[in-house]
């Protein structure tokens, strides 16, 4: 079945079709259609339902063929697989309910800075807010497509927000509701026939996160390591890489004043350096500080008229004098914001750059027992990727009393399907390749866990990631960290000695003791269940905290 073939049939039947129309034209239509409304400064604001304020990873799935099924990892809990036939079932259900649609709006789009590797994307909507999302996450296609290994095998995407699907069709096909019902959402995708599905999410990372999981499917495939991170360049052109799950920073650090940032979220790494996948940013704005975070903060913020302006704040709290209030998490922490790269002071314009030089691995430790910058030689980089370490804080969730270990392969696994073993061997090839120095920089806690210690101070932590870009951390003298196989430098630029060392803030030195040790055995028993059978090299298996 051809199913592109009978998307476009649809598309090109309809009366009240909208393809490729100027950016002011689709702003204009979100407005009149209602989809969002002008806020005070002139960004849009919009508001999804409870069940869109973010992913819903058990919506989320993959199209299992036998010409595809060994390059997945079926065993990640992330990869849900479903049949051909119900893939199917659900698309030309949405081609129906796209036949009725009052109107139809396509983009024309590309994933990657790099033309070597960008990969043509038509988005096909019912929703201008998402061909806006489209046009400011996705880049412009390049006058040099053709240069591209996918140029004639671009990769579809339909979405329809908030349509749903008719649950009694799927029965025993899609997930089981906690109150025994079948879902009526689904994202998913065909990776072989290169087509995605979106009925349902009105969260507009899932459009995003669907085409990421795209690109780090196909990449490796053909050679290309991507990466779930962002990336700046500094005034000498040495790059970097900022691998950090949620939560950890990673858009916060990357945005530096002294550096160009080549993007915040996902870039590839091929033989030419890095590129980035995206036109825009999509970031979290829940609690942003004007005065810590100010490059975001302005990006967002700044005022201009309306249709000039084009970004997005997705359910965030509002007053009816169309200011927002970012410290108010009532609806969700969740709160978003889609805007243009180019709305940032400081970037660089071709989202490209050389091989990096310097990897910084970003966690959130809760616990507060890891040191706030070490060093990792080969061995324990690999582990730390394949770990993908950071915490959940007590509070966040009901039932979470205590800081929860949250372990994600490569900083990203829900959005890396393919076998763990690909993604690892190539980035060892690569810094092996390029004597690319990977430092560990903890976010989190120090002086105790969530509740009794602090968050670092994001000023001494941009401290330490400059000294790690800078090269000043090379010629330091170095301790080793028996227990979390760390090398932890005994000083730092700027920073004041006595915090390096983790036991060193904290007052009761047994309790930090017990919740290292804790916190070990957690990292031995998430290796075990993860990579027990996947026979991973014994010198990284050495390197792993509780063994």
């Amino acid at each position: 079945m051809n199913i592109q073939a009978n998307l476009k049939k649809v598309v090109d039947a309809h009366s009240n079709v909208f393809s490729n129309i100027p950016r002011e034209e689709i702003i204009q239509a979100v407005v009149d259609n209602r989809e969002a409304i002008v806020s005070e400064s002139g960004v849009l604001a919009t508001w999804t339902p409870k069940e869109s304020t973010g992913r819903s990873p058990k919506d989320t799935v993959l199209v299992k063929r036998i010409s595809s099924e060994k390059n997945v990892d079926w065993n990640s809990p992330n990869n849900i697989a479903i049949s051909e036939e119900t893939f199917d079932l659900a698309f030309n259900e949405a081609l129906e309910y796209l036949k009725e649609k009052e109107k139809i709006y396509t983009t024309d789009r590309v994933i990657g800075a790099d033309s070597s590797y960008a990969l043509p994307v038509k988005v096909v909507t019912d929703f201008a807010l998402t061909a806006l999302f489209s046009d400011n996450m996705f880049r412009p296609v390049p006058e040099d497509i053709s240069k591209s290994i996918f140029h004639e095998d671009g990769f579809t995407l339909l979405a329809l927000p908030y349509s749903k699907l008719d649950s009694s069709k799927y029965v025993g096909r899609l997930r089981e509701m906690p109150n025994g019902s079948t879902s009526n959402m689904i994202v998913a995708v065909d990776m072989d026939r290169k087509i995605g599905l979106v009925v349902g999410s009105a969260y507009m990372g899932s459009c995003k996160k669907m085409l990421f999981t795209v690109m780090n499917y196909l990449l490796p495939l053909n050679g290309i390591l991507p990466l779930h991170c962002s990336a700046n360049e500094g005034e000498n052109g040495d790059s970097a890489l900022l691998l950090g799950l949620s939560g950890t920073g990673k858009t916060t650090l990357s945005a530096d004043a002294s550096r160009a940032l080549l993007g915040d979220d996902e870039h590839g790494w091929n033989n030419n350096g890095i590129a980035n996948f995206e036109n825009g940013c999509y970031a979290k704005m829940i609690d942003i500080d004007p005065e810590k975070e100010p490059d975001i903060y302005d990006a967002v913020m700044h005022k201009d008229d309306f249709l000039k302006h084009g970004a997005i704040v997705e359910n965030a709290m509002m007053y009816p004098d169309g200011e927002f209030d970012y410290f108010d998490d009532r609806y969700t922490p969740n709160s978003r914001a889609s805007y243009l790269l180019s709305y940032l002071k400081n970037i660089k314009e071709s989202s490209t750059a050389g091989h990096p030089k310097t990897i910084l691995f970003l966690t959130a430790d809760a616990y507060g027992v890891l040191p706030p910058v070490s060093k990792l030689n080969a061995d324990q980089a690999m582990l730390w990727f394949l770990m993908g370490y950071t915490s959940k804080l007590a509070g966040t969730e009901t039932g979470v009393t205590e800081p929860q270990a949250t372990f994600s392969r490569f900083f990203g696994q829900p959005f890396m399907p393919l076998n763990p073993d690909v993604y690892a061997k190539m980035l060892g090839e690569k810094m092996e390749e390029h004597k690319t120095n990977v430092y560990l920089i903890n976010t989190g806690w120090s002086g105790g866990a969530y509740g009794v210690g602090k968050r670092m101070d994001i000023k001494l932590t941009r401290k330490m990631v400059n000294a790690a870009l800078s090269g000043d951390l090379e010629n330091v003298e170095y301790e080793i960290d028996d227990l979390f196989h760390v090398n932890v430098p005994k000083t730092c630029p700027g920073v004041p000695s006595e915090i390096l060392t983790a036991k060193n803030t904290w007052e009761d030195k047994a309790a930090y003791g017990k919740v290292s040790e804790k916190l070990a055995q957690k990292f031995a028993a998430a290796f075990d269940k993860n990579y027990g059978d996947k026979n991973i090299d014994k010198n990284i298996i050495k390197q792993c905290p509780g063994k």
